[in-house]
């Protein structure tokens, strides 16, 4: 028997990029429907599996839509439903990917262990091993997610080495930070994951055109595929009548705000072209055979990392510390107060 060809930079990958809904407010529900899209989409010969922004267990639509007295209820939910990273449904995330033997990225609502009032949007990717290779909070919340969640930090804002390529990923609007995506390039950024909302509705005003949420997608994946010539793999969280009912109870406006501008999925090439998709509004899995040598001659014209960039020109920086509220000693030294920076910092 022939051996296999060994895995390399330029070795071709199948993604998946996986739109679905999840059961708002049910981790368990939620953690078994992504098992069984893991599943499939390994039967199909997917090595990375992508899904979108807080698919575990659900994107917080009501945020946009109703105001901010309106919203205890559900942020108690979110809390409740929300994991820490380590614990036990991180462990079964592991186990999954281990079994399918794939690079699984996943949105998360990650809750402080410190404090029920610091919720992250969080995401997760773990080898096919089961490691867990990336852990990144979302650097900023965007417009109304503020009421839910806190600012991330820089830690593990760069890329891993898995399936034979260099592999980085950001949180919805984070693909429009120029710096951020820059991070990821300069750290030899080969695939990247984009990972957006199932909706996000921002206006309602008849003389203003409201946000269009798939087009912005597809604005965005195509500018960092452009310039930083990797292909994108761009997974959505998909929008059920489940979670559109509870959030606009019987309120027409509202469904229309939510239903107006849906969510798409795509995987693009290193120029920008789609590969697969674009996926609007349905549930259902994407798949893109990639050929990493693809990037070799876009790279050629425009390597805005390399022999594009002007480094005796340009200087940049990128704090990957992890935030901490506080940081204690056990040396037996006398006690002596901490630094604003100590306590924040790592």
């Amino acid at each position: 028997m022939a051996s296999a060809t060994p895995v390399n930079r330029f070795s071709p990958l199948r993604v998946a990029a996986v739109q679905a809904a999840p059961a708002l407010f049910d981790t368990d529900t939620t953690l078994a429907k992504l098992e069984g899209l893991v599943r499939e989409a390994a039967s199909e010969g997917a090595q990375i599996v992508a899904f979108g922004e807080s698919f575990l267990s659900g994107f917080p639509i009501w945020a946009n839509v109703l105001p901010p007295v309106d919203q205890h209820d559900f942020q108690i939910q979110l809390v409740e439903s929300a994991i820490e990273v380590p614990g036990p449904e991180v462990r079964r995330l592991a186990s999954i990917a281990r079994s399918h033997e794939v690079v699984l990225s996943v949105g998360i609502n990650e809750v402080s262990p410190v404090s029920v009032g610091t919720v992250w949007n969080s995401n997760l990717i773990f080898g096919p091993d089961g490691t867990l290779l990336n852990h990144r909070r979302k650097l900023v919340a965007t417009w109304a997610e503020r009421l839910v969640w806190s600012h991330g930090d820089g830690h593990d804002l760069g890329t891993v080495e898995v399936a034979g390529t260099r592999l980085g990923m950001l949180l919805c609007g984070e693909n429009t930070n120029p710096l951020a995506r820059y991070a990821l390039m300069a750290q030899g950024e080969e695939v990247h994951i984009s990972a957006y909302p199932p909706a996000w509705p921002f206006d309602r005003s008849d003389s203003r055109d409201e946000y269009d949420l798939a087009e912005s997608i597809r604005l965005r994946s195509a500018a960092h595929s452009f310039e930083g010539k990797v292909f994108n793999i761009v997974a959505s969280t998909a929008l059920d009548d489940h979670a559109v009912d509870l959030v606009a109870r019987g309120d027409e406006g509202i469904v229309k705000l939510l239903r107006g501008k849906p969510t798409a999925s795509m995987i693009l090439g290193p120029s920008g072209q789609y590969l697969a998709g674009p996926l609007i509004a349905d549930e259902g899995i994407l798949y893109a055979d990639i050929n990493p040598r693809d990037r070799i001659v876009p790279k050629q014209a425009h390597d805005v990392t390399g022999t594009y960039q002007r480094m005796d020109v340009f200087s940049f920086g990128v704090n990957k510390s992890r935030h901490v509220p506080v940081s204690t000693s056990n040396d037996n030294r006398s006690p002596r107060t901490l630094s604003t920076e100590e306590m924040s910092h790592e």
